[in-house]
């Protein structure tokens, strides 16, 4: 699924969604993974100042992009709901990720205990692990300002 596709599964908008391209597949097991690509033009607001000279995309940006792949998963279309991150353990880099490079992303849930969700994810650079993590999240109904 393209950008405008992923807006109808993810509530980020604008420069906050931040993969360009997604899918769900299925392997020889069973096993439901989504898959998703980012690649960093250079010009991402969160690189201007990480670090002048030697860019490299922030360590949180690319668990934020681990969460919407996994998110990719749940079928958040049609429902006035927020993902919110929960929790995140064993998070590694094994290295940087620059400009012009093409982040490729694929996470699985592991369990869910509604509303709560568990999952793995792994992200890689010409088929190079950049990132790994565990995290937790929780799919939570809006509420009203007060």
């Amino acid at each position: 699924m393209n950008k405008e596709e992923l807006m109808e599964y993810l509530p980020h908008r604008g420069n906050m969604l931040l993969i360009d391209e997604a899918e769900v597949v299925t392997d020889e097991n069973g096993e439901r993974a989504a898959c998703a690509k980012k690649t960093f033009s250079g010009d991402e607001w969160f690189l201007d100042g990480h670090f002048p000279g030697n860019p490299i995309v922030p360590g949180v940006i690319q668990c934020e992009i681990l969460a919407q792949t996994v998110c990719v998963l749940i079928d958040l279309r049609g429902r006035d709901v927020t993902p919110f991150f929960t929790g995140m353990e064993k998070v590694r880099w094994k290295r940087p990720v620059k400009p012009g490079e093409t982040l490729e992303t694929k996470c699985i849930i592991t369990r869910s205990k509604k509303p709560f969700y568990f999952a793995k994810g792994e992200g890689r650079v010409g088929g190079e692990l950049a990132v790994s993590a565990e995290f937790s999240f929780a799919i939570m109904e809006k509420q009203e300002n007060q």
